[in-house]
């Protein structure tokens, strides 16, 4: 039955390509030029991570998109249809999602203003240190904050594609065992999305030092990325091309990401940095060597890497 349905699908929507227990097809709906309808006969769902349009019932595509031999075909397969319920069973549920708002720590003092008070000397002297430029503070509007819950700490927030404030790293700058301090908010968001330029190359990076350091990036805030985030959805629906760098450390993770994206036909590079221990130690200058002569990835190629890991 899995194999006939899978036929019908073909017929209604042509060609695919197979990813695990999901086959990728072009969406009927927003007709994006790569396949970006994902479904799954097995769990009876689709959805496409372009245009968001989903449903909880493959035939809802046959119903919708099939011809009348293909919907009767497809329906002979079906032990039990409810006739009553044919208006609403099939049809797409809407998801909202709500935009993360938050506010930066009202101790908060940006480091790009003319007049800064004295206590902004530490601050200043851990960044120097770290090579961050007056044009890397004023870029991602970099602060600190003196008091408060964030006391001794370098305040990078993350503005949406609206200007608003989603999300905020704060890195001590003293001897404080606890290095990074997160807000009281999720970290699903696309750090900074008002400054990626989605016609050009992004780049995947574990931290937002790293992010710094590499041009039109985007931190992980970690070293994975969920198929269920709003960068990977960011990803598939804009991204023409990614470059994977995270910390040498991280490399089987880094393998998982590379995986996850070409499987939903994401042109993926690698960017290696063995004498490093991650890409915010490295200059701007050193990291874009680096990135030019990054290996684009294919399965075949993937499956190597893994091997020789093994």
């Amino acid at each position: 039955m899995h194999s006939e349905k899978l036929q019908i699908l073909e017929e209604v929507l042509g060609n695919f390509y197979q990813s695990n227990d999901e086959y990728l097809f072009s969406c009927p709906y927003c007709k994006h030029h790569k396949r970006k309808l994902s479904v799954n006969i097995s769990k009876n769902t689709y959805k496409c991570w372009v245009c968001d349009s989903r449903g909880r019932n493959v035939y809802g595509l046959v119903r919708r998109f099939g011809n009348h031999s293909q919907k009767q075909h497809w329906r002979s397969f079906e032990e039990t249809v409810e006739i009553s319920e044919f208006d609403n069973i099939f049809e797409e549920k809407e998801i909202e999602e709500t935009i993360q708002r938050i506010k930066l720590p009202s101790e908060y003092v940006c480091l790009a203003n003319k007049n800064l008070p004295f206590t902004a000397k530490n601050a200043l002297k851990y960044l120097k240190k770290r090579k961050i430029t007056e044009y890397d503070i004023l870029r991602w509007k970099i602060g600190y904050c003196e008091s408060g819950e964030y006391r001794n700490r370098i305040i990078i927030p993350s503005f949406n594609l609206d200007g608003y404030c989603d999300y905020f790293v704060a890195r001590t700058y003293t001897e404080d065992w606890l290095k990074y301090k997160n807000p009281p908010a999720s970290k699903n968001v696309v750090f900074n999305e008002l400054m990626i330029d989605w016609e050009k190359p992004v780049v995947l990076v574990e931290g937002i030092f790293d992010a710094i350091n590499a041009e039109n990036s985007i931190p992980l805030l970690g070293s994975t990325l969920s198929a269920h985030s709003r960068l990977f959805k960011a990803l598939l629906t804009h991204s023409k091309r990614v470059y994977v760098a995270l910390d040498k450390d991280a490399e089987k993770k880094a393998l998982n990401i590379i995986k996850t994206l070409i499987s939903h036909g994401v042109e993926v590079y690698k960017v290696d940095t063995p004498d490093h221990e991650d890409v915010g130690e490295m200059t701007k200058e050193e990291f874009e060597k680096r990135k030019q002569t990054a290996s684009i990835f294919d399965f075949n190629l993937l499956l190597m890497q893994k091997i020789l890991e093994a």
